[in-house]
Protein backbone atom coordinates (compact mmCIF):
# COMPACT_ATOMS: atom_id res chain seq x y z
CA UNK A 1 0.00 0.00 0.00
CA UNK A 2 1.17 3.42 -0.87
CA UNK A 3 -0.46 6.81 -1.12
CA UNK A 4 1.26 9.99 -2.59
CA UNK A 5 -0.49 13.66 -1.52
CA UNK A 6 0.48 16.79 -2.81
CA UNK A 7 -1.21 19.80 -1.47
CA UNK A 8 -0.74 23.03 -4.17
CA UNK A 9 -0.99 26.79 -3.89
CA UNK A 10 0.59 29.88 -3.07
CA UNK A 11 3.04 31.14 -0.71
CA UNK A 12 1.64 32.28 1.83
CA UNK A 13 -0.97 30.48 2.18
CA UNK A 14 0.61 27.30 4.84
CA UNK A 15 1.52 24.62 2.69
CA UNK A 16 4.37 24.25 4.66
CA UNK A 17 2.19 23.72 8.18
CA UNK A 18 -0.22 21.73 6.38
CA UNK A 19 2.38 19.20 5.10
CA UNK A 20 4.41 19.29 8.67
CA UNK A 21 1.39 18.49 9.81
CA UNK A 22 -0.10 15.31 8.07
CA UNK A 23 3.38 14.43 7.73
CA UNK A 24 3.84 14.52 11.55
CA UNK A 25 0.23 12.71 11.56
CA UNK A 26 1.29 9.78 9.53
CA UNK A 27 4.57 9.01 11.12
CA UNK A 28 3.08 9.24 14.49
CA UNK A 29 0.33 6.43 13.25
CA UNK A 30 3.76 4.00 12.19
CA UNK A 31 3.61 4.70 8.35
CA UNK A 32 6.83 5.57 6.32
CA UNK A 33 7.07 8.46 5.01
CA UNK A 34 8.51 10.51 2.33
CA UNK A 35 8.24 14.57 1.19
CA UNK A 36 9.51 16.66 -0.74
CA UNK A 37 8.89 20.21 -1.63
CA UNK A 38 9.02 22.50 -4.74
CA UNK A 39 8.59 26.28 -3.80
CA UNK A 40 9.28 29.38 -5.44
CA UNK A 41 11.59 32.28 -3.93
CA UNK A 42 9.32 34.60 -3.01
CA UNK A 43 7.41 35.05 0.58
CA UNK A 44 4.16 35.54 -1.36
CA UNK A 45 2.22 34.74 -4.93
CA UNK A 46 3.92 31.77 -7.33
CA UNK A 47 3.31 28.57 -6.77
CA UNK A 48 4.57 25.80 -4.53
CA UNK A 49 3.83 22.69 -3.64
CA UNK A 50 4.21 19.94 -0.86
CA UNK A 51 4.37 16.12 -1.28
CA UNK A 52 4.45 13.73 0.74
CA UNK A 53 4.53 9.74 -0.06
CA UNK A 54 3.38 7.73 2.76
CA UNK A 55 3.29 3.76 2.67
CA UNK A 56 2.73 0.69 4.84
CA UNK A 57 6.74 -0.17 3.68
CA UNK A 58 9.99 2.01 3.65
CA UNK A 59 10.00 4.58 0.49
CA UNK A 60 12.12 6.83 -0.19
CA UNK A 61 12.23 8.82 -3.19
CA UNK A 62 8.81 10.55 -4.78
CA UNK A 63 6.24 10.02 -7.42
CA UNK A 64 5.07 11.90 -10.71
CA UNK A 65 1.77 10.38 -10.13
CA UNK A 66 -0.83 12.12 -7.88
CA UNK A 67 -3.54 10.20 -5.45
CA UNK A 68 -4.74 13.00 -3.29
CA UNK A 69 -4.40 16.56 -4.70
CA UNK A 70 -5.04 19.32 -2.12
CA UNK A 71 -5.84 22.19 -3.96
CA UNK A 72 -5.88 25.51 -2.47
CA UNK A 73 -6.20 27.85 -5.70
CA UNK A 74 -7.04 27.06 -8.99
CA UNK A 75 -3.57 27.58 -10.32
CA UNK A 76 -2.49 23.98 -8.46
CA UNK A 77 -5.48 22.62 -10.41
CA UNK A 78 -4.13 23.78 -14.02
CA UNK A 79 -1.21 22.39 -13.17
CA UNK A 80 -1.22 19.23 -11.35
CA UNK A 81 -4.82 17.51 -12.36
CA UNK A 82 -3.43 15.43 -15.42
CA UNK A 83 -0.52 14.07 -12.35
CA UNK A 84 -3.55 12.33 -10.76
CA UNK A 85 -3.39 8.42 -10.77
CA UNK A 86 -6.28 6.37 -12.30
CA UNK A 87 -7.95 6.69 -8.76
CA UNK A 88 -6.58 9.70 -7.84
CA UNK A 89 -9.10 12.74 -6.34
CA UNK A 90 -8.59 16.87 -6.14
CA UNK A 91 -9.99 17.99 -2.95
CA UNK A 92 -10.97 21.41 -3.78
CA UNK A 93 -13.09 24.61 -2.21
CA UNK A 94 -15.41 25.81 -5.01
CA UNK A 95 -15.06 29.68 -3.15
CA UNK A 96 -11.04 29.58 -2.28
CA UNK A 97 -9.81 28.43 -6.19
CA UNK A 98 -12.87 30.56 -7.94
CA UNK A 99 -14.33 27.49 -9.92
CA UNK A 100 -16.71 24.66 -10.07
CA UNK A 101 -14.72 21.36 -10.85
CA UNK A 102 -16.27 18.86 -12.64
CA UNK A 103 -15.90 15.33 -12.72
CA UNK A 104 -15.93 12.50 -10.30
CA UNK A 105 -12.30 13.25 -9.54
CA UNK A 106 -13.48 16.58 -7.82
CA UNK A 107 -13.96 16.49 -3.86
CA UNK A 108 -15.95 19.52 -3.12
CA UNK A 109 -14.91 20.56 0.53
CA UNK A 110 -16.24 24.27 1.77
CA UNK A 111 -13.50 24.99 3.92
CA UNK A 112 -14.26 28.80 3.47
CA UNK A 113 -17.69 27.88 4.87
CA UNK A 114 -16.47 26.57 7.97
CA UNK A 115 -14.41 29.38 9.26
CA UNK A 116 -17.18 31.49 8.42
CA UNK A 117 -19.77 29.08 10.37
CA UNK A 118 -17.31 29.13 13.51
CA UNK A 119 -16.46 32.62 13.44
CA UNK A 120 -12.83 32.04 13.33
CA UNK A 121 -9.78 33.67 11.38
CA UNK A 122 -9.48 32.59 7.71
CA UNK A 123 -6.10 31.44 8.18
CA UNK A 124 -7.46 28.54 9.92
CA UNK A 125 -9.17 27.00 6.39
CA UNK A 126 -5.54 25.25 7.09
CA UNK A 127 -6.64 23.32 9.63
CA UNK A 128 -10.24 22.29 7.91
CA UNK A 129 -8.00 21.33 5.12
CA UNK A 130 -5.78 18.70 7.44
CA UNK A 131 -8.93 17.32 8.81
CA UNK A 132 -10.49 16.84 5.73
CA UNK A 133 -7.35 15.19 4.36
CA UNK A 134 -7.72 12.90 7.39
CA UNK A 135 -11.30 12.21 7.37
CA UNK A 136 -11.32 10.75 3.60
CA UNK A 137 -8.21 8.46 3.91
CA UNK A 138 -10.61 7.30 7.17
CA UNK A 139 -8.81 7.75 9.80
CA UNK A 140 -8.93 8.89 13.44
CA UNK A 141 -8.19 12.51 14.09
CA UNK A 142 -7.05 12.16 17.93
CA UNK A 143 -3.41 12.38 17.03
CA UNK A 144 -3.96 15.95 15.28
CA UNK A 145 -4.97 17.56 18.42
CA UNK A 146 -1.80 16.21 20.23
CA UNK A 147 0.26 17.51 17.12
CA UNK A 148 -1.27 20.89 16.87
CA UNK A 149 -0.50 21.54 20.25
CA UNK A 150 3.04 20.98 19.66
CA UNK A 151 2.96 23.26 16.75
CA UNK A 152 1.52 26.39 17.80
CA UNK A 153 0.83 25.45 21.76
CA UNK A 154 2.72 28.93 22.26
CA UNK A 155 0.22 31.01 21.17
CA UNK A 156 -2.12 29.68 23.69
CA UNK A 157 -4.36 27.39 24.82
CA UNK A 158 -7.92 28.68 22.85
CA UNK A 159 -5.87 29.10 19.42
CA UNK A 160 -5.17 25.19 20.00
CA UNK A 161 -8.51 24.61 20.43
CA UNK A 162 -9.84 26.52 18.06
CA UNK A 163 -7.82 24.52 15.54
CA UNK A 164 -8.97 21.32 16.42
CA UNK A 165 -12.71 22.47 16.78
CA UNK A 166 -12.29 23.66 12.78
CA UNK A 167 -9.93 20.56 11.90
CA UNK A 168 -12.84 18.32 13.43
CA UNK A 169 -15.11 20.34 11.49
CA UNK A 170 -13.59 19.32 7.90
CA UNK A 171 -13.04 15.92 8.93
CA UNK A 172 -16.73 15.78 9.52
CA UNK A 173 -17.50 17.01 6.33
CA UNK A 174 -15.28 14.42 4.73
CA UNK A 175 -16.28 11.35 6.59
CA UNK A 176 -19.71 12.39 5.93
CA UNK A 177 -19.60 12.94 2.00
CA UNK A 178 -17.15 10.79 0.93
CA UNK A 179 -16.81 7.84 4.02
CA UNK A 180 -14.89 4.89 2.18
CA UNK A 181 -13.50 6.45 -1.17
CA UNK A 182 -10.10 5.62 0.05
CA UNK A 183 -9.07 3.27 3.19
CA UNK A 184 -5.54 2.67 4.75
CA UNK A 185 -4.33 -0.77 6.18
CA UNK A 186 -3.08 -0.47 9.39
CA UNK A 187 0.67 0.42 9.75
CA UNK A 188 3.34 -1.55 10.67
CA UNK A 189 3.64 -2.13 14.58
CA UNK A 190 6.96 -0.12 16.09
CA UNK A 191 7.66 2.79 13.69
CA UNK A 192 5.85 5.20 16.11
CA UNK A 193 9.46 4.78 17.46
CA UNK A 194 11.37 5.65 14.07
CA UNK A 195 12.46 9.73 13.30
CA UNK A 196 11.22 12.21 10.94
CA UNK A 197 13.99 14.09 9.68
CA UNK A 198 15.65 16.11 6.59
CA UNK A 199 19.10 15.96 5.18
CA UNK A 200 19.81 19.52 6.91
CA UNK A 201 19.10 18.32 9.99
CA UNK A 202 20.88 15.24 10.13
CA UNK A 203 23.80 17.02 9.20
CA UNK A 204 23.47 19.28 12.24
CA UNK A 205 23.07 16.75 14.23
CA UNK A 206 26.00 14.95 12.66
CA UNK A 207 28.38 18.12 13.65
CA UNK A 208 26.48 17.86 17.52
CA UNK A 209 27.57 14.79 17.91
CA UNK A 210 30.88 15.38 16.58
CA UNK A 211 31.82 17.88 19.32
CA UNK A 212 31.48 21.07 16.91
CA UNK A 213 31.61 23.85 18.98
CA UNK A 214 31.64 26.96 16.40
CA UNK A 215 29.27 26.86 13.32
CA UNK A 216 29.66 30.38 11.32
CA UNK A 217 27.57 30.81 8.34
CA UNK A 218 25.81 33.46 6.09
CA UNK A 219 22.17 32.12 5.16
CA UNK A 220 22.26 30.95 1.94
CA UNK A 221 19.48 28.41 0.89
CA UNK A 222 19.21 25.89 0.75
CA UNK A 223 21.85 25.36 3.27
CA UNK A 224 20.14 27.83 6.12
CA UNK A 225 18.47 25.02 7.28
CA UNK A 226 22.08 23.64 9.05
CA UNK A 227 22.24 26.95 11.11
CA UNK A 228 18.85 27.27 11.85
CA UNK A 229 18.82 23.05 13.81
CA UNK A 230 22.33 24.07 15.34
CA UNK A 231 20.99 27.61 16.55
CA UNK A 232 18.18 25.83 18.32
CA UNK A 233 20.45 23.57 19.87
CA UNK A 234 23.38 26.00 20.85
CA UNK A 235 22.61 26.80 24.43
CA UNK A 236 21.95 23.12 25.25
CA UNK A 237 25.10 21.58 23.99
CA UNK A 238 28.11 24.43 24.47
CA UNK A 239 28.30 25.50 20.59
CA UNK A 240 28.54 29.42 19.06
CA UNK A 241 26.86 29.88 15.94
CA UNK A 242 27.23 33.33 14.23
CA UNK A 243 25.56 34.75 11.36
CA UNK A 244 28.74 36.47 9.51
CA UNK A 245 28.31 39.26 7.14
CA UNK A 246 29.06 37.23 4.28
CA UNK A 247 30.49 33.63 3.59
CA UNK A 248 34.46 35.01 3.53
CA UNK A 249 33.81 36.16 6.72
CA UNK A 250 32.11 32.62 7.81
CA UNK A 251 34.93 30.36 6.71
CA UNK A 252 37.69 32.73 7.96
CA UNK A 253 35.67 32.90 11.86
CA UNK A 254 35.63 28.97 11.52
CA UNK A 255 39.28 28.66 10.72
CA UNK A 256 40.16 31.14 13.49
CA UNK A 257 37.88 28.85 15.87
CA UNK A 258 39.80 25.92 14.43
CA UNK A 259 43.15 27.04 15.07
CA UNK A 260 42.67 28.21 18.49
CA UNK A 261 41.25 24.36 19.78
CA UNK A 262 37.84 23.62 18.87
CA UNK A 263 36.00 21.43 15.85
CA UNK A 264 34.78 24.26 13.53
CA UNK A 265 32.45 23.83 10.69
CA UNK A 266 30.60 26.24 8.53
CA UNK A 267 27.79 26.05 5.52
CA UNK A 268 26.82 27.59 2.32
CA UNK A 269 25.67 26.83 -1.26
CA UNK A 270 27.22 27.26 -4.57
CA UNK A 271 27.15 31.13 -4.25
CA UNK A 272 28.91 31.34 -1.40
CA UNK A 273 31.32 28.02 -1.50
CA UNK A 274 32.76 30.95 -4.57
CA UNK A 275 33.55 33.79 -1.56
CA UNK A 276 34.98 30.82 0.65
CA UNK A 277 37.39 29.88 -1.75
CA UNK A 278 40.18 31.74 -0.91
CA UNK A 279 39.47 30.28 2.32
CA UNK A 280 39.67 26.73 1.78
CA UNK A 281 43.08 27.30 0.22
CA UNK A 282 44.15 28.70 2.74
CA UNK A 283 43.30 25.91 5.49
CA UNK A 284 44.85 23.82 2.73
CA UNK A 285 48.12 25.38 3.30
CA UNK A 286 47.61 26.26 7.11
CA UNK A 287 46.79 22.83 7.67
CA UNK A 288 43.30 23.58 9.55
CA UNK A 289 41.00 21.74 10.21
CA UNK A 290 37.23 22.97 8.75
CA UNK A 291 34.30 20.76 7.67
CA UNK A 292 32.15 22.72 4.91
CA UNK A 293 28.78 21.82 4.04
CA UNK A 294 28.26 23.25 0.43
CA UNK A 295 24.28 22.37 -0.41
CA UNK A 296 23.75 22.77 -4.01
CA UNK A 297 21.15 24.53 -6.22
CA UNK A 298 20.79 25.36 -9.53
CA UNK A 299 23.54 28.22 -11.02
CA UNK A 300 25.23 29.72 -11.97
CA UNK A 301 25.12 32.85 -10.28
CA UNK A 302 21.73 33.13 -8.37
CA UNK A 303 20.58 30.84 -10.74
CA UNK A 304 17.22 28.93 -9.34
CA UNK A 305 17.57 29.70 -5.67
CA UNK A 306 14.86 27.33 -4.36
CA UNK A 307 15.57 24.07 -6.81
CA UNK A 308 17.98 21.56 -7.34
CA UNK A 309 20.82 20.38 -8.72
CA UNK A 310 24.19 18.44 -8.72
CA UNK A 311 26.20 20.72 -10.26
CA UNK A 312 28.67 21.77 -8.15
CA UNK A 313 30.66 18.44 -7.91
CA UNK A 314 33.42 19.72 -10.02
CA UNK A 315 33.88 22.85 -7.75
CA UNK A 316 34.47 21.34 -4.38
CA UNK A 317 36.80 19.06 -6.26
CA UNK A 318 38.88 21.52 -7.46
CA UNK A 319 37.96 24.68 -6.12
CA UNK A 320 40.51 26.93 -4.43
CA UNK A 321 43.68 27.95 -5.99
CA UNK A 322 47.19 25.76 -5.93
CA UNK A 323 47.19 22.52 -4.90
CA UNK A 324 46.25 20.38 -1.73
CA UNK A 325 44.40 17.51 -0.19
CA UNK A 326 40.71 17.80 0.60
CA UNK A 327 37.75 15.07 0.82
CA UNK A 328 34.36 14.70 -0.71
CA UNK A 329 31.72 13.18 0.76
CA UNK A 330 28.12 13.29 -0.94
CA UNK A 331 25.37 12.00 1.15
CA UNK A 332 22.36 10.17 -0.35
CA UNK A 333 20.23 9.78 3.11
CA UNK A 334 19.59 11.48 6.04
CA UNK A 335 21.51 8.82 7.88
CA UNK A 336 24.30 8.73 5.63
CA UNK A 337 24.16 12.51 5.90
CA UNK A 338 24.73 11.87 10.02
CA UNK A 339 27.14 9.44 9.57
CA UNK A 340 29.43 10.89 7.03
CA UNK A 341 29.39 14.52 8.60
CA UNK A 342 31.17 12.36 11.39
CA UNK A 343 33.67 11.14 9.70
CA UNK A 344 34.34 14.69 8.15
CA UNK A 345 35.42 15.73 11.27
CA UNK A 346 36.91 13.06 12.00
CA UNK A 347 39.38 13.42 9.00
CA UNK A 348 39.51 16.96 8.50
CA UNK A 349 40.93 16.59 12.83
CA UNK A 350 43.14 13.60 11.56
CA UNK A 351 44.34 15.13 8.70
CA UNK A 352 44.13 18.60 9.43
CA UNK A 353 42.46 19.35 6.31
CA UNK A 354 39.42 20.60 4.81
CA UNK A 355 36.56 18.38 4.61
CA UNK A 356 33.45 19.09 1.94
CA UNK A 357 30.08 17.45 3.20
CA UNK A 358 28.00 17.82 0.05
CA UNK A 359 24.37 17.90 -0.36
CA UNK A 360 21.38 19.93 -2.61
CA UNK A 361 17.79 21.24 -1.60
CA UNK A 362 16.09 18.31 -2.44
CA UNK A 363 17.92 15.84 -0.29
CA UNK A 364 18.46 19.06 2.11
CA UNK A 365 14.26 19.34 2.74
CA UNK A 366 13.37 15.82 2.08
CA UNK A 367 11.92 14.24 5.51
CA UNK A 368 12.50 10.63 5.72
CA UNK A 369 11.18 8.28 8.72
CA UNK A 370 14.17 6.20 9.76
CA UNK A 371 14.80 4.29 12.93
CA UNK A 372 16.86 6.28 15.48
CA UNK A 373 20.78 6.99 14.71
CA UNK A 374 23.00 4.75 17.07
CA UNK A 375 25.88 6.13 18.41
CA UNK A 376 27.87 2.97 18.35
CA UNK A 377 30.51 3.78 15.41
CA UNK A 378 30.60 7.09 15.52
CA UNK A 379 34.18 7.92 15.60
CA UNK A 380 35.44 10.82 18.93
CA UNK A 381 38.96 10.53 18.94
CA UNK A 382 40.82 13.90 19.51
CA UNK A 383 43.78 14.62 17.58
CA UNK A 384 44.81 17.66 19.11
CA UNK A 385 48.37 18.02 21.52
CA UNK A 386 46.70 19.69 24.42
CA UNK A 387 47.53 19.63 28.45
CA UNK A 388 49.99 17.57 30.25
CA UNK A 389 51.00 15.91 26.56
CA UNK A 390 51.99 19.45 25.08
CA UNK A 391 53.59 20.80 27.95
CA UNK A 392 56.16 17.99 28.14
CA UNK A 393 57.46 18.35 24.59
CA UNK A 394 60.96 19.67 24.52
CA UNK A 395 60.09 21.31 21.27
CA UNK A 396 56.96 21.76 19.11
CA UNK A 397 57.55 22.18 15.45
CA UNK A 398 53.57 22.79 13.48
CA UNK A 399 54.97 21.98 10.27
CA UNK A 400 57.66 18.94 11.26
CA UNK A 401 58.41 16.42 8.01
CA UNK A 402 56.60 13.10 8.47
CA UNK A 403 56.31 10.09 6.29
CA UNK A 404 52.42 10.57 7.47
CA UNK A 405 52.19 13.66 6.43
CA UNK A 406 50.73 14.26 9.49
CA UNK A 407 51.97 16.69 12.24
CA UNK A 408 51.10 17.49 15.63
CA UNK A 409 48.24 19.80 16.38
CA UNK A 410 48.46 22.12 18.94
CA UNK A 411 46.58 24.60 21.07
CA UNK A 412 47.76 27.98 20.64
CA UNK A 413 47.97 29.62 24.55
CA UNK A 414 47.90 26.82 25.84
CA UNK A 415 52.28 26.35 26.77
CA UNK A 416 55.01 27.40 26.57
CA UNK A 417 55.56 26.26 23.13
CA UNK A 418 54.90 28.62 20.26
CA UNK A 419 51.80 27.79 17.76
CA UNK A 420 52.31 29.34 14.65
CA UNK A 421 50.72 29.52 11.22
CA UNK A 422 51.28 31.36 7.86
CA UNK A 423 49.15 31.73 4.95
CA UNK A 424 52.76 31.99 3.04
CA UNK A 425 54.98 29.04 2.43
CA UNK A 426 56.52 27.99 5.66
CA UNK A 427 59.13 25.76 6.90
CA UNK A 428 58.66 23.11 9.93
CA UNK A 429 58.42 25.96 12.25
CA UNK A 430 55.77 27.85 10.61
CA UNK A 431 58.15 30.85 9.32
CA UNK A 432 57.98 32.05 5.96
CA UNK A 433 60.11 30.40 3.25
CA UNK A 434 60.87 31.36 -0.27
CA UNK A 435 63.38 28.57 -1.27
CA UNK A 436 62.63 25.72 -3.66
CA UNK A 437 64.08 22.73 -1.53
CA UNK A 438 61.69 23.57 1.50
CA UNK A 439 58.60 24.31 -0.94
CA UNK A 440 58.85 21.16 -2.68
CA UNK A 441 59.10 19.10 0.98
CA UNK A 442 56.64 20.56 2.25
CA UNK A 443 54.02 20.11 -0.66
CA UNK A 444 55.31 16.54 -0.71
CA UNK A 445 54.18 16.57 3.40
CA UNK A 446 50.79 18.09 2.98
CA UNK A 447 49.64 16.76 -0.19
CA UNK A 448 51.57 13.43 -1.72
CA UNK A 449 52.25 11.75 1.60
CA UNK A 450 48.11 12.10 2.84
CA UNK A 451 46.27 11.51 -0.40
CA UNK A 452 47.59 7.24 -0.11
CA UNK A 453 45.99 7.62 3.52
CA UNK A 454 43.43 9.35 2.58
CA UNK A 455 42.03 7.28 0.07
CA UNK A 456 42.60 4.18 2.16
CA UNK A 457 39.99 5.98 4.33
CA UNK A 458 37.34 5.90 1.76
CA UNK A 459 34.50 3.68 1.79
CA UNK A 460 33.77 1.66 -1.03
CA UNK A 461 30.19 2.74 -3.30
CA UNK A 462 27.03 0.67 -2.32
CA UNK A 463 26.28 -2.08 -4.50
CA UNK A 464 22.25 -3.40 -4.36
CA UNK A 465 20.71 -5.35 -6.67
CA UNK A 466 21.62 -8.19 -8.71
CA UNK A 467 25.35 -9.59 -7.76
CA UNK A 468 26.10 -9.73 -11.81
CA UNK A 469 24.18 -7.39 -13.10
CA UNK A 470 23.38 -6.68 -16.89
CA UNK A 471 22.23 -3.06 -16.48
CA UNK A 472 24.55 -0.81 -13.98
CA UNK A 473 22.31 2.03 -12.04
CA UNK A 474 25.22 4.85 -10.88
CA UNK A 475 24.88 7.81 -9.01
CA UNK A 476 26.23 9.81 -6.25
CA UNK A 477 24.41 11.90 -3.75
CA UNK A 478 20.61 12.63 -3.71
CA UNK A 479 19.82 9.99 -6.24
CA UNK A 480 20.35 7.13 -3.71
CA UNK A 481 16.53 6.89 -2.87
CA UNK A 482 15.58 7.32 -6.80
CA UNK A 483 18.29 4.22 -7.99
CA UNK A 484 17.52 1.85 -4.93
CA UNK A 485 13.76 1.69 -5.80
CA UNK A 486 13.91 1.66 -9.27
CA UNK A 487 16.14 -1.41 -8.72
CA UNK A 488 13.34 -3.00 -6.57
CA UNK A 489 10.73 -2.13 -9.39
CA UNK A 490 12.52 -3.88 -11.91
CA UNK A 491 11.47 -7.05 -13.00
CA UNK A 492 14.15 -9.68 -11.61
CA UNK A 493 14.93 -11.11 -15.31
CA UNK A 494 16.25 -7.91 -16.39
CA UNK A 495 19.45 -8.18 -13.45
CA UNK A 496 19.37 -4.74 -12.83
CA UNK A 497 22.07 -2.91 -9.94
CA UNK A 498 22.65 -0.02 -8.04
CA UNK A 499 26.49 1.30 -7.90
CA UNK A 500 25.99 4.44 -5.41
CA UNK A 501 29.07 6.88 -4.37
CA UNK A 502 28.80 8.39 -1.13
CA UNK A 503 32.57 9.05 -1.03
CA UNK A 504 33.94 10.59 -3.84
CA UNK A 505 37.10 12.30 -3.19
CA UNK A 506 39.64 10.41 -3.27
CA UNK A 507 37.72 7.47 -5.11
CA UNK A 508 37.96 4.48 -3.03
CA UNK A 509 40.47 1.59 -4.05
CA UNK A 510 39.10 -1.01 -5.71
CA UNK A 511 41.08 -3.20 -3.21
CA UNK A 512 37.93 -4.58 -0.64
CA UNK A 513 35.50 -4.47 -3.50
CA UNK A 514 36.38 -4.44 -6.88
CA UNK A 515 33.79 -2.01 -8.18
CA UNK A 516 35.85 -1.38 -10.97
CA UNK A 517 35.36 -4.77 -12.51
CA UNK A 518 31.89 -4.58 -11.46
CA UNK A 519 31.43 -1.55 -14.01
CA UNK A 520 33.55 -3.25 -16.57
CA UNK A 521 30.82 -6.45 -16.52
CA UNK A 522 27.42 -4.63 -17.77
CA UNK A 523 26.08 -1.57 -19.70
CA UNK A 524 26.28 1.28 -17.17
CA UNK A 525 23.85 3.99 -17.30
CA UNK A 526 25.02 7.08 -15.01
CA UNK A 527 21.78 9.22 -13.32
CA UNK A 528 22.70 12.62 -12.67
CA UNK A 529 20.71 15.90 -11.67
CA UNK A 530 23.27 17.81 -14.14
CA UNK A 531 23.57 18.76 -17.58
CA UNK A 532 27.15 17.64 -18.21
CA UNK A 533 27.48 14.34 -16.13
CA UNK A 534 30.50 15.29 -13.92
CA UNK A 535 30.53 12.10 -12.09
CA UNK A 536 30.80 10.33 -14.93
CA UNK A 537 33.31 12.36 -15.77
CA UNK A 538 35.79 11.59 -13.06
CA UNK A 539 34.77 8.16 -12.44
CA UNK A 540 36.15 7.97 -16.24
CA UNK A 541 39.31 10.20 -15.54
CA UNK A 542 39.74 8.15 -12.25
CA UNK A 543 39.07 4.44 -13.62
CA UNK A 544 39.15 4.42 -16.99
CA UNK A 545 35.48 3.15 -17.66
CA UNK A 546 33.28 5.37 -19.66
CA UNK A 547 29.68 4.48 -18.80
CA UNK A 548 27.61 3.29 -21.65
CA UNK A 549 24.40 5.40 -21.31
CA UNK A 550 23.90 9.30 -19.14
CA UNK A 551 20.72 10.39 -18.36
CA UNK A 552 20.62 13.95 -17.10
CA UNK A 553 17.63 16.32 -15.42
CA UNK A 554 19.05 19.75 -14.57
CA UNK A 555 15.71 21.71 -15.03
CA UNK A 556 16.24 22.51 -10.95
CA UNK A 557 13.52 19.24 -10.06
CA UNK A 558 14.09 16.25 -8.77
CA UNK A 559 13.89 12.85 -10.93
CA UNK A 560 10.72 11.12 -9.46
CA UNK A 561 10.37 7.37 -10.02
CA UNK A 562 7.72 7.47 -12.55
CA UNK A 563 9.82 9.87 -14.78
CA UNK A 564 13.17 7.81 -14.30
CA UNK A 565 11.82 4.15 -15.11
CA UNK A 566 10.01 5.75 -18.09
CA UNK A 567 13.65 7.19 -19.21
CA UNK A 568 15.02 3.68 -18.71
CA UNK A 569 12.54 2.14 -20.70
CA UNK A 570 14.95 2.70 -23.96
CA UNK A 571 17.76 0.97 -22.42
CA UNK A 572 16.07 -2.18 -20.67
CA UNK A 573 13.89 -2.91 -23.15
Amino acid sequence: MELTIRIGGEAGQGLQLIGTVLTTYFKRLGYHVFTHQDYMSRVRGGHNFYQIRLADKPVCCSRQQVDLLLALDSNTIDLHEDALSQQGRIIYDSEMCKRQGVGRHFLYMPFTAIVKELAVAEVMVNSAAVGAVIGILGLDLQPFAEIIADFIGKKGTEVVTTNIKVAQAGHDHAVSDYAGLFSLPAPEAGLQSHILINGSQAMGLGALMSGCKFYSAYPMTPSTGIMVFLAAKAAEHGLVVEQAEDEIAAINMALGASYAGVRAMTGTSGGGYALMTEGVSLAGITETPIVIAEVQRPGPATGLPTRTEQSDLFFVLYGGHGEFPRVVFTPGTPEQAFYLTNKAFHLAEKYQIPVIVQSDQYLADCQWTLPEFAEEGLLQEDFRLRGQALQERESYQRYGYSDSGITPLAVPGASRHLVVVDSDEHDEDGHIIEDAETRNRMMTKRLFNKLPLLQAEMTPPEHYGAAEPDFLLIGYGSTWGLLKEVVDHCPPQKAVAMLHFSEVWPLPLSDTFDYVALLEQATTICVENNATSQFATLLHSQTGHRCTHRINRFDGRPFTLDNLMEALNDYLC
